[in-house]
């Protein structure tokens, strides 16, 4: 699935008041194997994710990886959102 057939359809305002799409999100096969980056480096999405995961705010992350934005946060949380709406959980019985 591309990056673009994830993300169809999903929209946030990115505090301006006007809908937006995703587009600070890259998948290249050159960078990071493929994973999920923050358009133009080289940090994953999931570090991000993770970091969030570790109740660190995101002024900790920006200071952390000083070439983050606040919108590049909030689209790795947009992307991730994506990521499960097109998953499928099947119950394993043990």
């Amino acid at each position: 699935m591309t990056l673009g057939e994830l993300t169809q359809g999903l929209s946030w305002n990115g505090g301006t008041g006007e809908m937006g799409t995703l587009n600070r999100i890259e998948l290249d096969p050159k960078v990071c194997n493929g994973k999920p980056v923050i358009r133009g480096t080289r940090i994953p999405v999931s570090v991000v994710l993770e970091r969030l995961a570790a109740h660190d705010s995101w002024q900790t992350i920006l200071s952390a990886y000083p070439e983050l934005k606040e919108e590049d946060i909030q689209e790795a949380i947009l992307y991730a959102r994506a990521s499960l709406d097109h998953t499928e959980f099947r119950v394993v019985n043990a």
